[in-house]
């Protein structure tokens, strides 16, 4: 499957779960109703996923965890805020570089609008296996 396929069957699940629970609560219940989706749409997807990092070729276990992982290709970073900051941003990024991934999606419940909230951040650093 195309990695747009994805992020378009992804971004239906984000839409049903926020039009179905609305905005304000915490991260953890939006994981597992979009982990339920997934579950329900036969979409891989793991949540939790440990980050590690390699540097100067030691891995370093440091409890990064990126909060859904979908098909192996796409990582998506939940959050419940007033408003995303450039950090979220740069974390999200930051995974994507980590772990060797193609899109990340940024997603914020905590709003009055999720189209808006929703981010598609792709990594240029990408390098195909």
């Amino acid at each position: 499957m195309e990695v747009n396929d994805i992020t378009f069957r992804i971004r239906g699940c984000i839409f049903k779960v926020y039009n179905t629970l609305g905005p304000g609560l915490l991260e953890s219940v939006y994981e597992a109703a979009l982990m339920y989706e997934f579950k329900k749409k036969g979409i891989m997807a793991q949540s939790q996923v440990t980050l590690p990092v390699l540097y100067d070729d030691v891995i370093l276990e440091l409890g990064f965890r990126i909060d859904i992982l979908v098909e192996n290709r796409v990582i998506i970073e939940l959050k419940s805020v007033e408003e995303f900051s450039k950090v979220h941003y740069k974390q999200l990024l930051t995974y994507l570089k980590l772990s060797n991934k193609e899109i990340g999606i940024l997603i914020n419940f905590n709003s009055a609008d999720i189209s808006e909230n929703t981010k598609r951040i792709i990594n240029n650093y990408y390098k195909d296996e």
